[in-house]
């Protein structure tokens, strides 16, 4: 096993399977190491394990438990470095973007670790007494994806372990390696059997969601395997929260600097290579300024740098997997054969190693073009042109996803009219990817159910109980 650096945790443990998948360098194709693939059996020991826990973790003083969680944090900082260079070398991204990531993950373990559920009197009188308590629900399964893998981890693991609940983590396949770091490291931390990582396939994944012993599953990923996890979970009425996808527009008014406003628009719709379920996916340009916001995008675009995350530099790094790389350069293939005209980019160089797709920007294509209707979840932006806000705003409200979008203009009090008629979770203004462990966030219609971060997130991962006493007489 000398060649598996890194192990599942179960029951406080380093666990190894018979079955190991290789993790792959997305810049070079290459292999970092082999990792272990969880059976039933060893999925089994870990809710097993993780239920013993519940019972002595559930009771645990909520100061004392707050303490740990917090703790995590220092674990993540006294391996900052190795954190950023280990996620980079995983997922892809560039240095900067990887440390946006690992501070986060540190910034979330402690500010979620102040929070706590307080109870709720709504009568005390005449001997009388009716109260609203949270409770803890058990054994949380959290399914993480590969875009974000550590920080997406922690949005799960920090307030479900601060209510009260035991967990097992189940990383992406192909990204498992922070997160089985991670679990790991916070042994010295967790008492055993709190948090337990075990790594697989999507059977995996399958088998946590029926899993009779996990009372709620805390999902990331795609709308279409949210759907499954929510059909799954049924079968023992499970918990969830659903974190899916979406296909964010940002409307520009005709009021913008386009040349002080590209820079902005470019990371709202580029940041980690587009594989950001916030980017913005569809840019609706009012037709006043759209030659002169797709003319200062292009410019921008030209000095961004890409290439391997390790390098000095660099700014946008690979796609993270095969399977996407080859979904995006089919969407490619078809804006192709659509005869859609591209402002920049569009040609993927199949020569050379690394999941590399250009930066593309296309020039207003039709509405129903798969580049506006499907999340592409990679660099290509369709521009749009736009005449008036009634017909931007249907536009824009015109799809099964409601996860976020944004508004940009000098009228803030236009922008943010416009912004309360937007079916998304969140609405950014002259903003984007603002995101806190106090504020809020979750997806309106097939884009999610439930809510993380935010006093609100912290209670998904509670039972609400009320207690009413009467004295007798």
């Amino acid at each position: 096993m000398s060649n598996i650096p890194y192990a599942m945790t179960i029951d406080g443990q380093r666990v190894f399977a018979t079955e190991v998948a290789t993790a792959i360098n997305p810049a070079t194709e290459t292999p970092i190491c082999d990792y272990p693939l969880g059976t039933r059996k060893q999925l089994d020991a870990a809710v097993e394990s993780s239920h013993r826990a519940f019972l002595g973790w559930r009771v645990t003083d909520l100061r004392e438990r707050q303490q740990m969680v917090s703790k995590l944090g220092d674990v993540i900082e006294h391996n900052y470095e190795a954190f950023i260079r280990l996620l980079i070398t995983e997922q892809g991204k560039g240095r900067a973007a990887a440390e946006w990531e690992i501070g986060g993950s540190i910034h979330w373990l402690r500010e979620i670790a102040k929070q706590s559920l307080q109870e709720e009197v709504v009568e005390d009188k005449d001997g009388n007494r009716i109260i609203t308590r949270y409770t803890p629900i058990g054994v949380i399964g959290a399914i993480t994806p590969w875009n974000f893998p550590l920080l997406l981890a922690v949005w799960k693991i920090a307030p479900a372990l601060v209510a009260g609940n035991t967990m097992v983590v189940k990383p992406s396949p192909y990204t498992p390696l922070c997160t089985l770091w991670f679990g790991e490291l916070a042994q010295s931390v967790l008492p055993p059997g709190v948090l337990n990582v075990v790594s697989g396939g999507n059977e995996l994944g399958q088998w946590m969601t029926e899993h009779p012993d996990i009372g709620k599953i805390a999902f990331t990923g795609s709308t279409d395997t949210g759907k499954k996890v929510m059909q799954s979970a049924s079968i023992n009425l499970k918990r969830v929260t659903l974190e899916l996808g979406g296909n964010d527009p940002a409307i520009v008014l005709p009021d913008v600097d386009p040349k002080k406003i590209a820079k902005d628009l470019f990371w709202a719709s580029f940041a980690n290579s587009s594989q950001f379920c916030v980017a913005c996916k569809r840019l609706y340009i009012h037709e006043d300024v759209y030659d002169d916001v797709a003319r200062e995008l292009v410019a921008y675009a030209k000095t961004v740098k890409v290439g391997n995350g390790i390098d000095v530099g660099v700014e946008l790094g690979p796609l993270q997997n095969k399977m996407q790389y080859e979904k995006v350069c089919n969407l490619l293939q078809d804006c192709k054969d659509r005869g859609l005209k591209f402002l920049l980019g569009g040609e993927v160089s199949h020569g050379t190693p690394g999941y590399f797709i250009p930066v593309t920007l296309i020039d207003n294509p039709p509405e129903d073009s798969r580049c506006v209707v499907e999340e592409a979840f990679g660099p290509v932006l369709p521009l749009l042109k736009y005449r008036d806000i009634d017909e931007v705003v249907a536009r824009a409200n015109a799809t099964i996803y409601g996860l976020a979008a944004s508004v940009w203009g000098q009228d803030t009090v236009k922008a943010e009219k416009i912004a309360q008629r937007i079916e998304a979770g969140t609405v950014w203004i002259n903003q984007i990817h603002t995101f806190a462990p106090n504020i809020a966030f979750g997806g309106h219609k097939q884009s999610g159910v439930g809510i993380e971060n935010s006093l609100h997130g912290l209670a998904e991962y509670a039972n609400t109980q009320t207690m009413m006493r009467k004295a007798l007489a």
